[in-house]
């Protein structure tokens, strides 16, 4: 009996030790991200502003506004004009720069605070989460508190499987009743919409679809294998994943311009669903097969440390693998790449409404930069500066309810903005350092900017980010 008190005592003591370590590795990582807060910035504790001598690319049109002033007042805007006069407001001069709105990224999965920071100093002032777990209702209600500096935040539930479909990132479902309660849960616990993923069938896709429209959830779908993929063309389904799904499903892996076609025209015709193609996080495929260095990039410094060590590892040892056993991988991958921009024209062409989304936050797929390189494709695959940035700006606002006062500059609208040296319709590449950015009318100059950036690439939070996932490992 003795033995036994002696045996509980060590096991209470051995918890509680755990148990203020892990509290201890959270407090600290907490206290790194401080740099963050609101309280820590005076010009961002302001949300009302006057913007005076300033070009506008409003993207509501493909058009240039000529040396015009903008009232922002608690973080919206509500006038635009030649001639604006307050005296309460800080006014900015915008020194015949070029004001546009913020970016939009449509397809990210963010890891902690820090990449909250590398998104704004990018020029993203909304993210779409597409991998929910706990720590992103925390992160949701951090951010919309006002505490921190951050895009607009909204994300997903867990990615929705079938029974067959195994793997610790995955949300498996195994009855009808339980698809019901998973999307029943997803809503009450907060999350912004559904991913549905590889993997689930026909008859519990159905229940999720139904349920979600009881539940007024939109849903992002990361094509099934078990479905047709034009069973994914439904108005509660607001935006279709992956270029390379529609290669390895409707066109069974095969570069078929004829059967492309046949999807595009299907696509077309598809009511309320949008395509987010994330070309980049493909690409990087190639780029792991033919740099062998790639993991000591100076750039996979801005990845969350426990994602460079585990996802970005493995995805590099699969295509190395990959390479060594096929002669013709390279050259497979590079080709279905460029189908891929075939894609993007020919869906564009047909007037699918196409959303930037890169990916970020898996393998070597940076948050933050990769939107340029994801934007750079879509000019590649023949749409024009404004085209493109529209995928970044006013298309996203027409897929969620959630993000219609977002993507274009307008009374009205949230002072998402971009301050930026050229004419983006002109310069693509002058979105990679904007001078100034406006999140929710805050104002974040350059100087801060690159400190987020420094900041990111700096971080040690492997144990905290370790635990996060523990923790919705334990809760999924």
């Amino acid at each position: 009996m003795k033995l036994l008190k002696i045996a509980a005592k060590a096991i209470i003591v051995l918890i509680t030790v755990i148990v203020i370590f892990i509290l201890t590795v959270f407090i600290l990582d907490n206290r790194n991200t401080r740099y963050l807060k609101i309280t820590n910035h005076p010009e961002g504790e302001r949300n009302s502003y006057l913007i005076k001598n300033v070009n506008i690319v409003p993207m509501s049109s493909d058009t240039i506004l000529v040396d015009k002033m903008v009232l922002i007042e608690d973080g919206v805007i509500t006038e635009i004009s030649s001639d604006i006069s307050v005296e309460q407001h800080t006014i900015i001069d915008g020194k015949d720069q070029y004001l546009m709105p913020g970016l939009i990224d449509m397809h990210v999965h963010v890891w902690d605070e820090y990449e909250l920071g590398l998104y704004l100093a990018n020029g993203v002032t909304t993210v779409r989460n597409l991998w929910g777990q706990p720590m992103h209702l925390r992160m949701k209600e951090l951010i919309e508190s006002g505490e921190i500096l951050s895009p607009n935040f909204f994300t997903s539930g867990p990615k929705l499987t079938g029974s067959e479909f195994m793997g610790d990132d995955n949300l498996q479902i195994f009855s009808e009743e339980e698809a019901k309660e998973v999307v029943i849960d997803t809503k009450e616990k907060g999350y912004d919409f559904i991913k549905t993923y590889y993997g689930l069938p026909q008859e519990y896709f159905d229940v999720v679809i139904d349920q979600a429209k009881l539940s007024r959830l939109d849903i992002a779908a990361h094509p099934s294998n078990k479905v047709a993929y034009d069973y994914h063309f439904n108005s509660q389904i607001k935006t279709i994943e992956h270029a390379e799904d529609i290669v390895q499903q409707p066109l069974e892996y095969k570069l078929d311009s004829a059967k492309l076609e046949e999807v595009v025209i299907d696509f077309s015709k598809a009511e309320g669903t949008s395509f987010c193609p994330t070309l980049t996080v493909y690409h990087n495929i190639y780029k792991m097969i033919i740099n062998d260095s790639i993991l000591h990039s100076s750039d996979l410094n801005y990845m969350n440390p426990l994602i460079r060590m585990v996802d970005s590892e493995a995805q590099f040892s699969r295509w190395n693998s990959a390479k060594r056993n096929d002669s013709t991988i390279e050259s497979s991958i590079k080709n279905q790449h460029e189908f891929h921009l075939l894609a993007i024209k020919k869906l564009h062409e047909a007037g699918v409404n196409i959303v930037c989304g890169t990916d970020a936050g898996i393998g070597v797929t940076i948050p933050g930069k990769s939107i340029h390189q994801e934007l750079a494709f879509y000019k590649k695959a023949g749409l024009s500066n404004y085209q493109v940035l529209k995928t970044a700006t006013i298309n996203p606002s027409k897929t969620h309810e959630f993000l219609n006062d977002f993507g274009t500059i307008e009374r009205g609208k949230v002072a998402n903005l971009l301050l930026v040296d050229d004419n983006p319709l002109d310069n693509l590449a002058t979105l990679e350092q904007p001078q100034i950015v406006f999140s929710g009318g805050r104002m974040i100059n350059r100087a801060t900017l690159n400190t987020f950036e420094v900041k990111a690439a700096e971080r040690s939070n492997l144990l905290a980010s370790a635990f996060r996932y523990i923790e919705f490992l334990l809760l999924k």
